[in-house]
């Protein structure tokens, strides 16, 4: 078991590692569409005006749930704004910190999911299968299903996507190979 859990562990560093290339590098820009200097300023004064009196959440733009708000969001646009009303730092290494614990969490629950099957399913190939399979079919769901679901663009989803599909598959394969009963008999 402990073995197990430094697995968790390390799986969780490669996890936040695999985070970080994919958005703590100028790769991230591939994630985003961009604006005008002229237009993000805008935009963002616009939002200072609007949005500052209700706070930091998640807003639908145009607002459902009544005729009006129905009829505007059905002729567009549309906007779903993740708003935060005091802004951070580009590199907010607050977030980075527990970002990290995130990703060591995650890493921990991902060897204990495996270590539950680790005497049962034997072989390497058949583990990596079950890691990846599961890394998949949640981030295709969760990530995949923005879109399809809100009719989003794809690109940023798409890259989410493929950050967390493989920070998840590296991390579940560690595991998998190094960390986790060889043979059926505990190590």
């Amino acid at each position: 078991m402990a073995k197990t859990l430094l697995g968790g562990v390390l799986a969780g560093v490669a996890l936040f590692f695999v985070g970080f290339i994919f958005w703590g590098t100028p790769l991230s820009l591939l994630a985003f569409n961009h604006l005008e200097p002229a237009q993000s300023a805008a935009l963002q004064q616009a939002l200072a005006e609007t949005l500052t009196p209700t706070g930091t959440g998640a807003y639908l733009v145009p607002a459902t749930g009544t005729a009006a708000g129905d009829l505007l969001h059905a002729r567009g646009p549309i906007a779903t704004v993740h708003f935060n009303i005091s802004g951070f730092p580009v590199v907010d290494t607050a977030s980075l910190g527990t970002g990290f614990l995130l990703a060591i969490a995650t890493g921990l629950i991902i060897a204990l999911a495996l270590g539950a099957i680790g005497t049962r399913v034997i072989d390497f190939f058949s583990r990596a299968q079950v890691a990846i399979l599961f890394a998949l079919a949640g981030t295709l769901y969760s990530e995949i299903g923005q879109p399809v679901f809100n009719h989003f663009g794809y690109g940023y989803w798409v890259y989410l996507f493929l950050s967390d599909f493989i920070g998840l598959s590296i991390a579940g394969l560690i595991i998998a190979r190094w960390f986790l009963p060889r043979g059926g008999i505990l190590s």
